[in-house]
């Protein structure tokens, strides 16, 4: 079983002259490979919530999911010491917004899938031999997630095995705590080019097995 685990950091505004958008926009994967190591996974972002979050019995705010933009560097920290041991690779793709052709950035959708592709292409999907399992954050209305699981099992459809499952999730991260710990290192390095901020992405660049630019 393989578990792939894709969110992402930035916006996709391209109105720089009235808003504020980020230049940037990054996509990141997490690949696990296998029941027991997704489960570690899982269980080292919930000893983080439980431990460095939620310690405190009497506590009137309950924090139930870690997040890149708001965890602190302490905190992202202790929750990799506990997962660094667990055999999973990141895979990202950092999209330059001001090079995307004013014509494409009007098709938001279309830019996100094409980016998420760009992303899933790094990954040897054709050694997969058994079921894969493509979590995504919920954040796309109905239309929007059937043009994304259209384009997506189009392209790769070529590269699996028909004999190996793809399944398509669009989850909330509350519910998949893969996708938290796919936010922490998707913000670690989008900071690397919207901040030039490379201090959390240190700790974890050895997980890293593809870290690209798109224009």
């Amino acid at each position: 079983m393989w578990y792939l685990y894709l969110d992402e950091s930035g916006d996709l505004g391209f109105d720089f002259v009235q808003k504020k958008p980020s230049e940037h926009f990054t996509i990141a994967i997490i690949l696990v490979k296998g029941h027991e190591n997704n489960r570690a996974l899982i269980n080292s972002v919930r000893k983080t919530l439980k431990r460095k979050l939620n310690k405190k019995k009497n506590k009137r705010r309950h924090v139930y999911e870690l997040k890149g933009s708001s965890s602190t560097i302490k905190i992202k920290r202790f929750f990799y010491h506990i997962a660094k041991d667990i055999p999973f690779e990141i895979f990202s793709v950092t999209l330059r917004k001001r090079k995307v052709y004013e014509t494409i950035s009007r098709n938001k959708p279309r830019v996100y899938n094409w980016v998420a592709r760009m992303t899933l292409d790094k990954i040897l999907l054709e050694c997969a031999a058994v079921q894969v399992d493509l979590i995504v954050d919920k954040c796309k209305g109905n239309e929007q997630i059937k043009e994304f699981n259209d384009y997506i099992i189009s392209e790769l459809q070529g590269r699996i095995n028909p004999n190996v499952p793809l399944n398509i999730i669009h989850g909330n991260s509350i519910h998949y705590p893969g996708l938290q710990a796919a936010d922490l290192f998707s913000w670690g390095i989008f900071r690397t080019y919207e901040k030039k901020d490379f201090e959390w992405y240190r700790d974890f660049e050895r997980k890293v097995k593809f870290n690209g630019t798109y224009l």
